[in-house]
């Protein structure tokens, strides 16, 4: 069973806010509201260190739909809009949505949201209108930092893909392995996988949200550092 998920190096994240930019501009999220949004957690005290200044420690936290296994946000919703695919996203049907906001009260991460206009909820599609075309969900094309990758969690997150960084070994659109040190824009069409970019990680630096039953699908790499998830 497939199930499309994003894994994000959370070491090579630098908050640059690229990532929600890109996803307000391509999905049309009104001003207000965010389908992901960038997190800084902390600065807290190093393990063993004083807790000033520098023996301190901080990340940035993508916060976004988990597109869990088992939804809470599927279960309660009394007119079927929200829904799981075969692709393993949670999807919102927009012409059955009523607007009652059971799913946002039943998220446990609080990415939901009434679009007030609308009327009906709106987050993150993982945009399946671009993933159904081959292409990245936007927050992982415009990744600066190439800490962002999307795939298959049946596939093993080393293979998730995002954009190659210039000059190193990637996939064009023919499928041949060459040196990538094309323009930006070409750039954006190229592949590299998570395992030929990233720094090595032990499967304990390897994170997830907390799991109340249902299963969240999306990951988080951090490495020498303490997870405090996204507090």
């Amino acid at each position: 069973m497939t199930q499309y998920a994003i894994v994000t190096d959370v070491n090579r994240c630098v908050g640059c806010l690229a990532c929600v930019n890109a996803c307000k501009t391509v999905n049309d999220v009104p001003p207000g509201s965010f389908w992901t949004k960038t997190i800084r957690v902390g600065p807290h005290p190093k393990e063993g260190g004083s807790g000033q200044f520098p023996d301190v420690e901080m990340y940035f936290f993508t916060l976004h739909c988990q597109h869990c296994e088992s939804p809470q946000c599927v279960s309660v919703c009394p007119t079927g809009a929200s829904y799981k695919r075969e692709d393993g996203t949670v999807q919102i049907d927009k012409e059955r949505c009523i607007g009652c906001q059971f799913c946002v009260m039943a998220c446990p991460y609080n990415v939901r949201y009434l679009n007030e206009e609308k009327k009906v909820v709106e987050k993150c599609t993982l945009c399946e209108q671009k993933i159904a075309q081959g292409e990245l969900p936007q927050c992982v094309a415009q990744c600066g930092g190439r800490a962002r990758y999307f795939g298959d969690l049946d596939q093993g997150i080393d293979n998730f893909e995002g954009p190659a960084p210039l000059n190193v070994a990637c996939t064009d659109d023919t499928g041949k392995t060459k040196i990538n040190d094309v323009s930006y824009e070409a750039n954006l069409h190229s592949r590299a996988k998570l395992k030929d970019v990233v720094k090595p990680y032990a499967s304990s630096d390897v994170y997830h949200l907390p799991d109340v039953g249902n299963g969240p699908s999306v990951a988080y790499i951090l490495r020498d550092k303490k997870w405090h998830g996204g507090v």
